[in-house]
């Protein structure tokens, strides 16, 4: 299932080996035993993970997966050469302290709101965005309340809005970001049914006016 290659650890964690497609290749006896195919000697590890130091221990040794282990040979992480590639065609990618792509996920003024940021928060998300056509309304300053006051610690992003008093009340009730856009895009009717609407970059300069001095970030959205 295109995996290149599995470390082998020892039950205390000390690497003892690694198995690649190279050494899985031209096997014909499946039934052998993974320490009588695996690659144990002079394996290539790394302590320091950080990936250019990776690429040229990589390139210097000629293989495609370094084992990373801590100072006592346990192992901590494995660094590929798709990693590296990876971070090269996609430097801008937002991923946490463990190399996974960061997950936000929306949820709305709905009853049953409180149970599904639990299930979110079981899941490990990284943020919450609490999303609506109008931000800027008491419904959605006492959904944030209850989210904060039961996750304190959970990032939550909440829209949309369109002018720096909404982003002022958003953030002065707990908002760790704000979303900003009522209705610009292009298959937008809100402006149209609501008759309100701010343009969006007028909107957008209004709120970071206001986000920039309590270093809140602002997410421009079609809304």
């Amino acid at each position: 299932n295109k995996i290149g290659g599995i470390p082998v650890v020892a039950p205390d964690q000390h690497l003892i080996g690694i198995v690649t497609n190279r050494d899985l290749r031209f096997q014909r006896d499946m039934n052998r035993k993974i320490d009588e195919v695996m690659t144990k000697e002079g394996l290539v590890t790394t302590h320091n993970s950080d990936l250019q130091r990776a690429a040229d221990i990589l390139l210097r040794n000629k293989i495609e997966k370094l084992p990373v282990v801590d100072a006592d040979g346990k192992l901590v992480g494995l660094i590929t050469y798709k990693d590296i590639t990876k971070v090269q065609d996609h430097p801008n990618a937002c991923k946490d302290a463990k190399g996974r792509l960061r997950v936000a996920a929306g949820v709305g003024i709905t009853p049953d709101v409180m149970d599904r940021v639990k299930a979110l928060v079981d899941e490990d998300v990284d943020a919450v965005v609490l999303d609506t056509a109008h931000g800027h309304s008491v419904n959605v300053k006492n959904t944030l309340h209850k989210i904060k006051a039961v996750y304190p610690d959970l990032e939550v992003v909440v829209g949309n809005i369109a002018t720096a008093e909404a982003a002022e009340f958003l953030i002065s009730n707990g908002a760790d970001g704000v979303k900003v856009g009522i209705g610009p895009g292009s298959i937008c009717t809100t402006r149209v049914i609501a008759g309100v609407g701010v343009p969006q970059l007028s909107a957008i300069y209004g709120a970071a006016s206001v986000a920039r001095k309590y270093g809140i970030p602002v997410i421009a959205d079609g809304g």
